[in-house]
């Protein structure tokens, strides 16, 4: 079966993890809101903040933010490096 298109806020994603955090079971929330629970699952796994250090914490969807973020200065980066040989070159 496939997708049926759905979509959700980013708020109802989010209260949903926290509903499910609070003790209510992944069940119980799929027939409440009518969500199915690989989205449930799906939206945990995004919402669930992941302790780095002492002070600080991140859900993996933010990391795979900063990844991308990373990949990008990192190929901007690159082409400052390469701009600059060609200029130096002149």
């Amino acid at each position: 079966m496939g997708s049926t298109g759905k979509k959700y806020t980013e708020d109802f994603k989010q209260m949903i993890v926290e509903l499910y955090q609070s003790g209510k079971s992944k069940s119980k929330l799929a027939s409440e809101y009518g969500v199915s629970r690989i989205s449930i699952d799906n939206w945990i796994e995004l919402y669930t903040e992941i302790e780095v250090d002492e002070n600080t914490s991140v859900t993996y969807k933010e990391l795979l933010a900063i990844k991308k973020e990373n990949q990008r200065l990192k190929q901007e980066a690159e082409i400052l490096k390469k701009t600059l040989t060609i200029f130096a070159q002149k």
